[in-house]
Formats: C-alpha cells, sequence, structure tokens
C-alpha cells in the first residue's frame, strides 16, 4: 500500500482516510485505563456488528454528539423518546436493536463499575495487567471468555470477535502487523 508519510501500517488502515491513519497510528493498541473511554469504545465496537470499523469510525464524532460524549449516567437514564430520537439520527447507524443494546450494556458497565471499583479494573484482571501481543487473529480464548463473562451479566453484541476487536481497539491486545512501523511499539 501506498502511504502519504512512507511509513508502513497494518493492512487493515485505509491510507486514504486520515481519521483511520490518526486512529491507526495514535489509538489502535494503546493501553486504556479510562473508564469513559473503555465505555465508548465498547459502544463503538457494538456498532460495528456486521459493518466495517471504518464505517463507525467516520460517524465517530455524530456518535459522540447523540451519545452525549458517552456520558455514562446520562445514557444510562435515557427515555424511549431518546431511543426514537437515536433511531432517527442519520449521523449514527440508527440499528433499532444495537441503540436499545447501547443503554443495556451501559447499566451493566456501571453494575461491574460498582463490582470492581471501575471498569478498567475489570478489563484488566483478565491479563492481570499485561498487554497480550498477538497477530492474526479474530478471536482468542480471552476474548471468549470475556464475552462469555459479559453475555452472562446481560450484555448484548459483545460476541467474541467484536469483543477481540474490544479488547486490540483498547491495547489489552496488541496486534499491529509484522510490516507495520508500530509492531514493536509496546514491547
Amino acid at each position: 500500500m501506498e502511504w502519504p508519510d512512507k511509513k508502513q501500517r497494518c493492512t487493515w488502515a485505509n491510507p486514504k482516510n486520515e481519521l483511520y491513519i490518526r486512529y491507526h497510528d495514535e489509538e489502535w493498541g494503546v493501553p486504556v485505563y479510562d473508564d469513559h473511554r473503555l465505555f465508548e469504545m465498547l459502544v463503538l465496537e457494538s456498532f460495528q456488528a456486521g459493518l466495517s470499523w471504518e464505517c463507525v469510525l467516520n460517524k465517530r464524532e455524530a456518535f459522540r454528539e447523540a451519545f452525549d460524549d458517552f456520558d455514562l449516567e446520562k445514557v444510562c437514564a435515557y427515555t424511549e423518546d431518546k431511543l426514537l430520537e437515536l433511531q432517527q439520527n442519520p449521523g449514527i447507524i440508527r440499528n433499532k436493536l444495537k441503540i436499545r443494546a447501547a443503554v443495556n450494556n451501559a447499566e451493566i458497565f456501571r453494575e461491574i463499575q460498582r463490582e470492581y471499583g471501575s471498569f478498567s479494573n475489570y478489563i484488566w484482571h483478565w491479563t492481570d495487567g499485561k498487554v497480550i501481543f498477538e497477530k492474526g487473529m479474530s478471536r482468542s480464548e480471552l476474548s471468549d471468555a470475556v464475552s462469555e463473562d459479559l453475555r452472562k451479566r446481560g450484555m448484548k453484541f459483545v460476541g467474541t470477535t467484536i469483543i477481540y476487536a474490544y479488547l486490540q481497539s483498547t491495547g489489552v491486545i496488541y496486534s499491529h502487523d509484522k510490516e507495520c512501523f508500530l509492531e514493536h511499539g509496546l514491547s
């Protein structure tokens, strides 16, 4: 692939989309410990189901506006009127089930925060706080276990493939391609 700055990147990143390049270079695979960001990424990854990440990323700012900047308490308090408003918002993915799942998952996210002290504590406890280095996978025993636990708690759109992508996006799993200039970024 031809990159504007001549740096080689992961094959999934689109060299013609500046948002995607910045996301790849500055966010993807960087460990996240902030619950606000962990919540945002969980919601966005759940909207990715059946779509490309680029589609979701291109709508990220509209999602932030529509979902009150992913303020957990506000999302937990959404009414039927707000859900209908979201379903009619042309700036986001207007899938009724995914919108409802975002509110449902927010409530469970909050329950996990109460149980573990933070969602960060919960998500990082699966690896004892360590980053997992692996490539070329779309699921793993780790994503299977986290997905199963979240589904038992009642979350929706958190299958193992979505959770694997979530763990990659939040840096729990580090997966930059061998040819990528960031392959050894954390090691």
